[in-house]
């Protein structure tokens, strides 16, 4: 069986920015934490039951939304409450997504005391105007002086975001992005595109971005800032210091097997090879989950024909790409199903093998949505 990991969703930011297409709901009130802690942990015992849960768990990711908006007082009960029901592997990672906002970074040393070991914090820029663009309620100076608060605090890893093709943004004023947040020493930085997802108010107003030759050319020199500074890139948007990458989001993209609770989370569990590999999922709507979270969500089982795209879509955003036995592994599947799609790409250049393993040339890893296609199954 595949590792398992726990996502957790905690739903609630102080505001909705106009490019986020998660599910985040701003915050009108004052948060129903004991209600929404109370409903996570009921929601992963009916998961635990439902799907059987004895494997130990390798990793937490409590994401959001901005989940550090919530007391360290309720992170604790959701921690302690997670311990009483689950196996956890010696040494897990677990991760707090962040916001560099002052009333979040002033309680990162009780997240630490709690055992979370690892942040991720949303800077996005250091740039003033251009986090105004994006509307980001924090400075670049609280975005500095949060990861400096992380760092006292005990955090020796934590990740930062930063996005670039920002409107109004130039190549400049991104590798000064980059220059920042290596001042900073992170282990991680995830540095990743904006793009105008359906449904979000970029998405009905579109800002003016800059052309794709730019876009192109600012992606490529900090790529190399990067490099240069000793951050390695093992993910299309994914950079850390040696043996530091996210060991959660690497699972993900490995096949492996996760459980989602919270509302809007998403799940994955092999259940027995190959019919049963299902994706849950938990509604929406933070009110709909409150208010009767053990009757929410549901699962669907993914289809045998589906699980070669679903395998390789996920392993081939890792630089490292795969090895044959990965794939009968964690499919059940013969090795035969990749084809013919797998030897055409090879023709033309877009993955390299060697022996049984398979990863992207320079050429792929700049076209990838070509390479998936060509999984892709037609009726």
């Amino acid at each position: 069986m595949p590792p398992l990991s726990l996502y957790i969703h905690i739903p609630w930011c102080i505001k909705k920015c106009p490019y986020c297409d998660f599910n985040s709901h701003a915050a009108k009130s004052e948060l129903p934490e004991s209600a929404y802690i109370a409903a996570l942990l009921d929601d992963l015992a009916l998961d635990i039951e439902r799907y059987n849960i004895t494997r130990p768990i390798s990793s937490i990711f409590i994401g959001g939304g901005t989940p550090s908006l919530f007391s360290p007082e309720a992170i604790n009960r959701l921690l302690r409450g997670i311990e009483q029901q689950l196996r956890l592997e010696e040494g897990l990672e677990i991760t707090l997504e962040a916001n560099p906002g002052t009333f979040e970074s002033h309680k990162f040393a009780e997240f630490r005391a709690l055992g979370i070991n690892r942040l991720s914090i949303g800077i996005q820029s250091f740039n003033d105007p251009l986090l105004k663009k994006l509307g980001r309620v924090h400075s670049a100076q609280e975005a500095i002086h949060a990861a400096d608060i992380a760092r006292q605090s005990g955090f020796d890893n934590f990740n930062l975001d930063l996005m670039f093709g920002l409107p109004g943004a130039t190549p400049e004023s991104s590798k000064i992005d980059i220059q920042t947040a290596v001042s900073l020493k992170p282990t991680h930085i995830s540095f990743y595109q904006l793009t105008l997802e359906p449904n979000t108010w970029f998405h009905k107003f579109p800002p003016k971005l800059p052309d794709d030759e730019t876009i192109f050319r600012t992606q490529k020199e900090c790529q190399q800032l990067l490099a240069e500074h000793g951050y390695q890139q093992y993910e299309v948007s994914a950079y850390s210091k040696q043996g530091l990458q996210c060991r959660h989001n690497v699972n993900y993209w490995q096949f492996g097997d996760y459980l989602g609770i919270g509302a809007g989370a998403h799940g994955k569990i092999t259940q027995s090879l190959p019919q049963s590999i299902v994706r849950s999922f938990k509604p929406k709507s933070p009110e709909q989950y409150l208010s009767n979270s053990h009757k929410n969500g549901g699962a669907d089982v993914i289809a045998v024909a589906d699980l070669p795209l679903e395998f390789i879509m996920n392993h081939l955003r890792l630089k490292r790409g795969f090895m044959l036995e990965d794939y009968q592994a964690a499919t059940g599947l013969a090795a035969t199903t990749l084809e013919p799609a797998l030897s055409d790409c090879v023709k033309q250049n877009l993955l390299i093998r060697q022996n049984n393993h398979y990863y992207c040339s320079e050429q792929g890893w700049n076209f990838l949505d070509n390479i998936l296609e060509k999984f892709i199954v037609t009726t």
